[in-house]
């Protein structure tokens, strides 16, 4: 049934995309997710947090630096935006700088979606023209929500109100409020495996070491919030 599945969504993907067209090499990961990078203003951190139907989906989708940024590169994910990302942020460039440096040579860009935060809470965005639907994104002061192959187009922006109406948590709490609001209204048309939080600080440290960080995977419905923080399949948080 699985794979019944599987194919007939790759069939599917292929009538919609033009038949000379490389889009996307066979090796990148499937990672059709909902996801938010965020900065609080008052102490300068900085998040990513992710959440699909994808196993282990932190490990492709989520990276981060203290005192750089962070990046979300899901859809159909090219994994070397994450460090590649990050590089040219620590290297001066801003947000939107290294997101068009990225989308510049990448033959797969109509079907990748990334985001990415800098140590400023300069926020940039991409969802390609053929990204699964449902699929776009949301920015607003210091944050992005993201999302595709979603039940509808209320994904993001129940995303984006979570965030903004919890402007009194602590940012951890925030994003995993975003994650709880996707879930909410519907979330990945898939149902839902994996999330994974990162949470760094905003001044360099002496490693790239997050501040939190937590990652969560299951095989039924989670025992309690939809979001990865309360699932008892829960890595235990780790601080620096």
């Amino acid at each position: 049934m699985v794979y019944r599945y599987l194919l007939s969504f790759l069939l599917l993907l292929l009538l919609r995309l033009p038949a000379t067209a490389q889009m996307y090499s066979s090796t990148d990961p499937f990672a059709h997710t909902f996801s938010i990078v965020a900065r609080d203003p008052a102490t300068g951190e900085m998040a990513v947090a992710v959440q699909s139907h994808w196993f282990s989906v932190g490990t492709s989708v989520s990276w981060g630096e203290a005192g750089v940024g962070v990046v979300a590169t899901q859809s159909f994910t090219n994994k070397s935006f994450g460090l590649r990302g990050l590089a040219l942020l620590k290297s001066g460039k801003s947000a939107q700088q290294a997101l068009d440096e990225l989308l510049s040579n990448d033959e797969g860009r109509d079907v990748r979606q990334v985001a990415i935060l800098d140590n400023q809470g300069r926020v940039a965005t991409h969802t390609g023209k053929k990204c699964v639907d449902m699929a776009g994104h949301q920015q607003g002061a210091q944050f992005s929500v993201q999302a595709n192959m979603m039940l509808n187009a209320t994904v993001w922006p129940a995303m984006a109100k979570a965030y903004e109406q919890s402007a009194k948590l602590p940012l951890a709490e925030r994003v995993l409020a975003a994650l709880d609001a996707a879930e909410a209204v519907g979330g990945d048309i898939r149902g839902r495996q994996s999330a994974a939080l990162l949470v760094v600080r905003g001044t360099a440290t002496e490693g790239p070491g997050p501040t939190a960080s937590w990652t969560c995977a299951w095989t039924t419905a989670p025992p309690h919030s939809p979001s990865c923080a309360a699932c008892s399949a829960c890595t235990a948080p780790t601080s620096t």
